[in-house]
């Protein structure tokens, strides 16, 4: 499974398109079919984790020729499965720091706010059921 920190416009959409997103920690392995957390990145105003959905499309973004050094892109779209609950973002991250104590809210802070940079990551089974909680 994966997360996705994006500026969203539409919180309540049933669809996101997001073009040529940043991908870290297996973030580029994304394919349709698999199913995404999208968080409303707070340096765009948004609140955190706002909904659950499933990759419809997903394509790599092709590499600038003459850059030595470039992150992975991915342009992807996803349909709205379902909305968060509960709110989880940055606030109720913070306090997780201890960057190997193995909790998935660690995972999430480290892997989203350690960079502020909106970004597609992938996620450990365990940070992956702990999000399912809230929906």
């Amino acid at each position: 499974m994966f997360a996705i920190k994006a500026a969203i416009s539409d919180a309540h959409a049933q669809s996101f398109d997001f073009v040529a997103a940043k991908t870290m920690y297996g973030g580029k392995h994304v394919a349709e079919g698999d199913t995404v957390f999208v968080f409303a990145s707070e340096n765009a105003g948004g609140l955190g984790l706002i909904a659950r959905g499933v990759v419809t499309a997903a394509a790599a973004v092709a590499k600038t020729p003459g850059l030595a050094r470039q992150t992975p892109r991915v342009s992807l779209s996803v349909r709205r499965t379902a909305l968060a609950r509960r709110p989880l973002g940055r606030s109720q991250l913070k306090s997780f720091k201890h960057w190997d104590d193995g909790q998935p809210e660690t995972e999430l802070n480290f892997k989203f706010y350690r960079q502020a940079t909106d970004k597609l990551v992938g996620l450990s089974d365990k940070t992956a059921a702990f999000l399912e909680g809230f929906f």
